[in-house]
């Protein structure tokens, strides 16, 4: 096989399998990111087949990935300095993210990881705020069943400290209906067995009436 039909065949089973990838994971079929890989696989291939230019199908790959991909890369760095407690240049990045062209997707997956930074800096309104708005466009089918669940949850421990027991408890429960399967609906489950103790403490402790 030829180089620059080696090329093309890789593009297109990019397009393919990633793409694949979104539809399992309910994200919906992005338009800019099959566009994009096209568009990359157009140059490829043209230079390879009429410059001397040889580019190595894996470095194709690559730089494929990288590029389409860069939102999810970014967003994944930041999580790092945020778990790390760098929450100061996890922001940097997210804000970055927010500057490189990300589709309908890409930029509620940025909202998501960073209304949990917001979180984590204790600024619940702020988080809640975002959280809502991100979970408001769940219906629109740009927010994959992992990132809904993720806000769900989240929104939950925000409410829970800020001692809204109703609305926890309601976001705990929505996560489980989301993705019963997932992390999170295992930690809401957690979260709603400790409320439930709470709960049934403080029954204990109260006088005979």
């Amino acid at each position: 096989m030829s180089l620059h039909m080696m090329i093309g065949l890789i593009g297109l089973l990019y397009i393919v399998v990633f793409g694949g990838l979104a539809v399992l994971r309910r994200e919906g079929l992005s338009t800019r990111f099959a566009v994009e890989s096209v568009i990359l696989t157009a140059i490829a291939v043209v230079l390879v087949m009429l410059t001397p230019i040889q580019i190595h199908p894996v470095l194709f790959l690559l730089g494929l990935y990288l590029i389409t991909l860069r939102v999810r890369i970014l967003v994944d760095l930041a999580n790092t300095f945020a778990r790390r407690g760098n929450f100061r240049q996890a922001e940097k990045i997210y804000n970055l993210a927010y500057h490189v062209w990300p589709d309908q997707t890409n930029e509620l997956i940025i909202k998501v990881n960073h209304a949990i930074l917001l979180l984590q800096q204790n600024q619940l309104d702020e988080s809640i705020s975002m959280l809502n708005e991100i979970l408001a466009k769940a219906n629109e089918g740009y927010l994959g069943v992992k990132y809904e669940a993720a806000a769900h949850y989240n929104l939950g421990v925000a409410y829970l400290r800020k001692k809204d027991n109703p609305k926890a408890t309601a976001e705990f429960n929505a996560t489980l209906d989301t993705w019963p399967a997932s992390v999170y609906a295992q930690r809401a489950q957690q979260a709603l067995e400790k409320q439930r103790k709470t709960f049934t403490n403080t029954q204990d402790q109260s006088p005979d009436q």
